[in-house]
C-alpha cells in the first residue's frame, strides 16, 4: 500500500521511550517524520537511528519531530535508546496496527520464503496532518539528510 500525497495521515497513538507517548493528536499543528524500521539494535536500524540522532538538532531547530516506530517491545526500545543516546521516541507497535497503516507491513522473501514483516520507509507528515512525503524501501545512506531537505522544503 502506498499512501497519497496530500492526503491527511493515518491516526495513532503508540507509547514511546523515555515514558512518552506519540500521537497524531499530539503533533497536529507541526510538522514530524515518522520511520519505520524492522528491528532495533541490528546493524542497519543502528546505522538509521543513529543517523536521524546526528540530524536531530536540524530537525529540532525547524520545530520537525522525529518518531521511530517498529513491532519491539518497549523494553527493547528502552534498551536501543539508551544504548546509541538516541533522544527521539522510538514507538512501539506490536500489533502493527499503525505500521500498517502507514504502508510499511509488506511481504517479504528470504530464501524463498515468504513472510510479512516491516519495510524500510520514512513518512514526512505536514503541519496540517497530511502526508507530504513518503519514502518506501529506503536505502540508508544519506537518507537522514534527505528527509531533513525535505522538511527544510516545507517551508
Amino acid at each position: 500500500m502506498s499512501l497519497t500525497i496530500g492526503a491527511a495521515a493515518p491516526d495513532f497513538t503508540l507509547p514511546a521511550t523515555g515514558g512518552r507517548a506519540v500521537s497524531l493528536a499530539n503533533l497536529k499543528g507541526k510538522p514530524f517524520v515518522i520511520y519505520f524500521y524492522p528491528r532495533a539494535d541490528t546493524p542497519g536500524c543502528t546505522k538509521e537511528a543513529c543517523a536521524f540522532q546526528s540530524g536531530l538538532p536540524d530537525f529540532s531547530a525547524l520545530g520537525v519531530t522525529v518518531i521511530g516506530v517498529s513491532k519491539d517491545p518497549m523494553k527493547a526500545l528502552e534498551k536501543f535508546a539508551d544504548k546509541y543516546g538516541l533522544a527521539f521516541p522510538l514507538a512501539s507497535d506490536p500489533e502493527a496496527s499503525v505500521i500498517e497503516a502507514y504502508g510499511a507491513w509488506q511481504e517479504k522473501s528470504m530464501y524463498g520464503k515468504k513472510y510479512m514483516g516491516i519495510e524500510r520507509s520514512t513518512v514526512l507528515v505536514d503541519a496540517a496532518g497530511n502526508i507530504a512525503r513518503h519514502w518506501p524501501k529506503v536505502k540508508i545512506d544519506g537518507h537522514a539528510e534527505d528527509v531533513l531537505r525535505a522538511v527544510q522544503a516545507l517551508g
